[in-house]
Order: C-alpha cells, then sequence, then structure tokens
C-alpha cells in the first residue's frame, strides 16, 4: 500500500487491462453519526439540559425560570450540529472508493488530497460491517512493507486499530453488493496468479501453467 498526494480527485487513469468495477463514497448520514457520533453529542446537551433543569428546582426556581435558564443551550447544541454536519459533507464530497480489477483505492483528503493505493496481493482479509440502513463499512487487513498512519487514513481507517492500522471503505451504501463485488475480484486476481505461476516439470526445468503445456507433457 502507498499513500500518495494527488491534485485532481476527478481524475483516474488506469492501466491498460485493468478494469474499474465500482466507484462510490461515504454518506453525510454515515459519517454524522459514526464518525462524528451526533446522537452523542445530542445526548449529552440533552443531559446538561436535564440537570440544568433539575438544579433549578433544587434551588427552589419556577419551572418555567428553570426552563428558560436550560434553553441557553439552544444556541451552542445549533452551533455543534451545524459544524459537524458540515465536517460530515466535506469529508464525504472530497472521498472516492474504487475497486478495479487489480486494486482497492482510496481517495481522500480535504486540505491535502491524498490516495492510497492497495493491490490486492498486499489484501490478506477484507470484512464488512453492516448497519440496518444498508450502509457498511469494509475494513482491509494489509501486509503493506510501509507502516500506514492512523491519523493519516482517519477517519478511512478501521477503528482502534493503531498499531494493525486497516483502511477502511467507510459508511457506504449497498456494502453486502460492494463487498461481493470486491470478493469477487480478489478470487478472481487470485486464480490468475496461480495460473501464471510456472509449474515444476519432471526434468526439473519450470513449465508454463497453461492446459496444453499440461497435456504436452503427459504426452
Amino acid at each position: 500500500a502507498a499513500v500518495s498526494t494527488r491534485r485532481d480527485q476527478d481524475q483516474l487513469m488506469l492501466p491498460a487491462g485493468e478494469r474499474l468495477l465500482w466507484q462510490g463514497q461515504p454518506t453525510v448520514k454515515a459519517l454524522l453519526l459514526r464518525v462524528f457520533h451526533l446522537r452523542l453529542v445530542l445526548a449529552y446537551f440533552a443531559a446538561l439540559f436535564g440537570a440544568r433543569v433539575v438544579a433549578g428546582m433544587l434551588d427552589h426556581q419556577p419551572l418555567a425560570a428553570s426552563l428558560a435558564s436550560a434553553s441557553s443551550l439552544v444556541t451552542p447544541v445549533a452551533l455543534a450540529a451545524l459544524l459537524l454536519t458540515g465536517l460530515a459533507v466535506l469529508y464525504s464530497r472530497t472521498t472516492r472508493y474504487t475497486i478495479t480489477s487489480r486494486r482497492v483505492l482510496l481517495q481522500f483528503g480535504a486540505v491535502l488530497p491524498m490516495t492510497l493505493n492497495v493491490p490486492f496481493k498486499q489484501i490478506a482479509r477484507a470484512d464488512v460491517r453492516l448497519f440496518a440502513d444498508d450502509s457498511g463499512d469494509l475494513p482491509l487487513g494489509v501486509t503493506a512493507q510501509q507502516r500506514l498512519s492512523y491519523l493519516l487514513l482517519w477517519p478511512h481507517a478501521r477503528p482502534w486499530r493503531l498499531n494493525e492500522v486497516e483502511p477502511m471503505l467507510r459508511g457506504v451504501t449497498n456494502a453486502r453488493e460492494v463487498a461481493e463485488i470486491l470478493a469477487k475480484a480478489l478470487v478472481a486476481a487470485s486464480d490468475d496468479a496461480v495460473a501464471a505461476q510456472p509449474l515444476p516439470a519432471a526434468n526439473g526445468q519450470p513449465q508454463g501453467a497453461s492446459p496444453a503445456g499440461a497435456v504436452a507433457n503427459a504426452a
């Protein structure tokens, strides 16, 4: 796997013989809920609102006065929700995931656009986690010589895997279908690699793995 900077995110040039199988990007909803944790933020402010109301009532304030005092939290709640939504939109629009017949590409970065190139031969494992809205995450277990940086890949990395960083296609729609596309591509690439390996012959010289060569040797 190799990380490189890129200038044009919309431009993807594939080598001859390599086919584009799928492209997508994380959904705003997935980033907002599972990366920026909007629900936890709202729950925090809701708990803070309730605590202020209860504290006011224990201080013998009228209920209306306690509610009015706690309502001052509306502005920071709105600002927090607006900020997190803006970040989710930004990260979604500046990210593209690509699966080809030979590799997985992660293009990301709002300030410094970058590309992570993961050839199939470096993918040791591919998992999928599905959610109720048919979106999902696809983490990749890689065997790269270059150590990947969790901070550099975030949020396109499996959470809490700091020592063995796993790149991840995060929050993609129709995740089950995408996982099937990736699985078939990995199997096809593995079969092609096995077929391309030479077979040992009786005289100790390598022999091509084509059916015609095998028949000729048997004869």
